[in-house]
């Protein structure tokens, strides 16, 4: 093969290599740009999610809170009846204290703006068959019975949750439950003696009991607007909110 022969191949072989170097670059590019715009695009969905998702800020102001006969704990205006959102909750349920650290806000708001009466149901989930949990649940349902309705209800209420004990692990010791109330505003000279004796334990069992089946409850946290359980909106503050003023139109 002559000199000039030898050459135009090289050159040719050297075009070719250049060629798929470019069409490499070019795929490298093209993927690139494509990841960009998907993470933009996931990106963005992510914030609109979490945006909407972001807990409220609650009011200074709280609807009137009172217990109901059968001791659930009603937070509304006067002569507001509807829409009805009801809560059913464990205080030993760790679904139900990040319902509390999400929603907790939107639904004092929309009892003080009067756009809502909130009924707080709690209950017992777990049977006795589970021990500790059992136990804590019971423990903390009992003490928040001592606390009378209104402010200081929803602060002890609240607490619970803030405090709840690990799954498994013992917790709310008595005398931490006293000392929580007392931190919550109870005067009242017979609420120590009141979580100590556990007083109202055996009574919220068998309305828990009545709840649980009243309710075909399966689970908690459970929510329901109107009688009709939420599925997605209670974890989702802007939902939750537009759930209950669509239902009040």
């Amino acid at each position: 093969m002559g000199k000039e022969a030898r050459e135009a191949r090289e050159r040719m072989k050297a075009q070719r290599e250049a060629e798929r170097e470019r069409e490499r670059k070019k795929r490298i590019a093209t993927i690139a740009t494509t990841v960009v715009v998907a993470a933009g695009a996931i990106g963005a969905g992510w914030w609109f999610a979490a945006q909407s998702s972001e807990p409220e800020q609650a009011t200074t102001a709280l609807a009137p809170v009172t217990r109901a006969a059968d001791g659930t704990i009603v937070m509304a205006k006067p002569g507001v009846e509807k829409p009805v959102v009801d809560v059913y909750e464990d205080f030993q349920c760790p679904a139900c204290k990040s319902l509390e650290e999400t929603s907790a806000a939107t639904l004092k708001n929309l009892a003080a703006e009067g756009r809502a009466k909130v009924v707080f149901h709690t209950v017992t989930i777990f049977g006795k068959e589970t021990g500790v949990l059992h136990a804590n649940s019971v423990r903390a349902a009992a003490a928040a019975r001592c606390v009378p309705a209104g402010p200081a209800w929803v602060t002890f209420h609240d607490k619970l949750f803030e405090e709840q004990p690990a799954e498994g692990s013992e917790g709310f010791a008595i005398d931490d439950l006293i000392a929580w109330g007392e931190d919550a505003g109870v005067t009242d000279p017979d609420f120590a003696a009141c979580v100590r004796s556990q007083q109202h334990a055996a009574a919220y069992l068998a309305d828990s009991d009545k709840e649980l089946a009243a309710a075909k409850l399966e689970h908690t946290p459970t929510v329901k607007l109107n009688g009709t359980e939420l599925v997605n909106e209670p974890f989702n503050p802007s939902a939750l909110r537009q759930a209950v003023l669509d239902a009040a139109k």
